[in-house]
């Protein structure tokens, strides 16, 4: 069996994929480690699954899965994780935010023992104030209300070993958040420091609306409380309007005063309203996932594979 398994999700990756491949030759030769690398085409549209063709051939170490279309980060690290034969598996980027100096401390942590080693970020360079603030607030966040310890400042740059990636595998479900899969299995697990760089080349793929559909599967994936917040919004909002009611009769049945103020009754009104829809969105966000694993479709569709035999079509 292999030493290691390199699982590398691209997606219009083109201006960076040579120097990547270069950068993990040379940082893994000196190691004598036997290791292979699974490149996972998610639905490119540039030049990546040419590139990827001439590495397979050139290389006999790489092999590159492709999509039938864009599936999606998650989904292009599970098929990764699914076609590894290593002993060890690492998901890592191929814009070199993820540096491959990187894997050398993380190999020595998995032979002292540790099952899972992890990537915490000191610093983050190249990247906006706005996105190192929202991103410390979501890790916070997930972790407080999901009940797992995912650590902070992590994604999903590290290394397992074959046993968690095997019950990682086994796992049914379809809508995957796997950094907090991972913490969720648990075995020994430790942290490796390092200082994010800038992208080697291209942009980013991460929108905003990526971004934010990410968090809103990891909460909903992990954690009960948004739908507790709703209960208790809703005790709380039939609490007060129970209270103004009971006022305004009090005053109006034993004073001669009346209550005016039709701003403050629409006031109340548009709170309930948004209240309501507020929380069926809440509710719509675990329905959502209870009906996409209901239909038990595949997580992906598999073009092609591209390994050192020659091309086969996907199933």
């Amino acid at each position: 069996m292999l030493d290691l398994s390199l699982i590398v999700p691209v997606f219009n990756e083109e201006a960076v994929l040579p120097e990547f491949a270069r950068v993990v030759t040379e940082t893994l030769a000196p190691t004598g480690l036997n290791y292979e690398i699974i490149f996972v085409n998610d639905g490119s549209s540039d030049g990546t699954a040419r590139f990827l063709e001439s590495l397979v051939q050139s290389d006999s170490r790489v092999k590159a899965i492709e999509f039938s279309r864009n599936f999606g980060h998650q989904s292009a690290m599970t098929a990764g994780l699914r076609a590894a034969k290593g002993n060890a598996c690492v998901i890592m980027d191929a814009d070199l935010q993820d540096p491959p100096s990187l894997l050398i401390a993380m190999v020595e942590k998995w032979r002292e023992g540790y099952d899972v080693v992890y990537a915490v970020r000191r610093s983050r360079d190249g990247e906006s104030v706005f996105k190192k603030t929202t991103a410390a607030v979501f890790y916070r966040l997930l972790r407080s209300l999901a009940g797992v310890d995912i650590p902070p400042d992590t994604g999903d740059f590290r290394l397992m070993d074959r046993r968690v990636v095997d019950v990682l595998n086994a796992l049914p479900e379809r809508n995957r958040f796997l950094r907090g899969l991972v913490s969720w299995i648990g075995f020994r697990q430790i942290g490796v420091p390092f200082d994010r760089p800038a992208r080697a080349a291209g942009e980013t793929k991460f929108s905003l609306w990526k971004m934010l559909r990410f968090a809103v599967d990891g909460l909903t994936a992990f954690s009960r409380v948004p739908l507790r917040l709703v209960t208790v919004a809703g005790v709380g909002a039939f609490v007060a309007s129970g209270s103004v009611l009971g006022w305004a009769l009090w005053v109006r049945l034993y004073t001669d005063r009346s209550v005016p103020g039709w701003a403050s009754l629409m006031g109340v009104i548009l709170l309930l309203g948004g209240t309501q829809l507020l929380a069926l969105g809440i509710i719509g966000e675990y329905l959502a996932h209870i009906f996409d694993e209901a239909k038990a479709r595949p997580m992906y569709v598999v073009c092609s594979i591209l390994a050192n035999g020659g091309k086969k079509n996907g199933e």
